[in-house]
């Protein structure tokens, strides 16, 4: 019993001490809406800008490829009733090749994007986030919330740091 006692007490006394501990330890909590950093950095207008580009080309390659479809299946459908067979069949599968063709291309196309994307935003990204973890460190703030992801119930004004971290980034 008096074993039993002691622990509680001494597992009691650790638990305030604990208390005390964190108490002092005061954490600073931060946010910052990384969307809205990315959309102001005028890396991410130039990454951007290279990522339509691509698209576009991309498009017109396509617009020639379905050009193409569109014209063979004008001609089969006008002469279908004029061949034999075999050239039914021939001119069958080069419409729908050209088809498959089609659908691979977007599938690649999407891909070839998406990594482009991916390969240009990266360093962008990289910068923010030590410019952000730059700003939290210099201003003590323990732990910085990305209010972008609307996770974020409460946020008082003062603690966002999208300002600070513009300045450290040279953004007006």
């Amino acid at each position: 019993m008096k074993t039993s006692f002691k622990a509680i007490l001494l597992s009691g006394a650790i638990l305030c001490s604990a208390i005390v501990g964190f108490s002092q330890t005061k954490s600073k909590f931060g946010h910052i809406n990384s969307q809205e950093l990315l959309l102001l950095m005028p890396e991410s207008k130039d990454a951007e800008a290279k990522i339509q580009q691509e698209r576009k080309m991309l498009e017109q390659q396509l617009t020639t490829m379905t050009g193409e479809y569109q014209t063979k299946l004008q001609e089969y459908e006008a002469n279908v009733a004029s061949m034999s067979e075999l050239m039914k069949k021939t001119k069958a599968k080069e419409i729908t090749d050209l088809q498959q063709r089609i659908q691979d291309f977007q599938v690649s196309a999407n891909e070839e994007l998406q990594g482009k994307e991916g390969q240009l935003l990266q360093p962008i990204i990289e910068k923010a986030k030590a410019a952000i973890k730059d700003v939290a460190s210099k201003n003590g703030y323990t732990y910085v919330f990305d209010s972008s992801l609307g996770s974020l119930i409460e946020a008082p004004e003062g603690d966002n740091l999208l300002p600070l971290v513009k300045k450290q980034l040279g953004i007006q």
